[in-house]
């Protein structure tokens, strides 16, 4: 069982998941994180971590915005 104030775990499939599922394929950590038990600052970190290891891909879109896709597994056209 899991302790008082442990933080939930995600793992990297399920992030990845978030993507495959959304009906918009380019997501920003927010979006992301609506679908997930943990933090927004915790999602960016770990979005930051899959592009780093060659899953996802970012771009800047503004001097506080990033979006993220991940390319190959997103249904574009309909």
């Amino acid at each position: 069982s899991d302790s008082p104030g442990r933080k939930p775990t995600v793992s990297d499939e399920e992030i990845l998941a978030v993507f495959e599922k959304a009906e918009d394929p380019v997501l920003m950590a927010d979006e992301v994180a609506e679908s997930l038990p943990i933090g927004r600052r915790a999602v960016y970190n770990r979005l930051r971590s899959l592009e780093s290891e060659g899953f996802l891909r970012s771009k800047k879109t503004g001097a506080r915005s990033t979006v993220w896709w991940y390319p190959g597994h997103t249904s574009t056209e309909k």
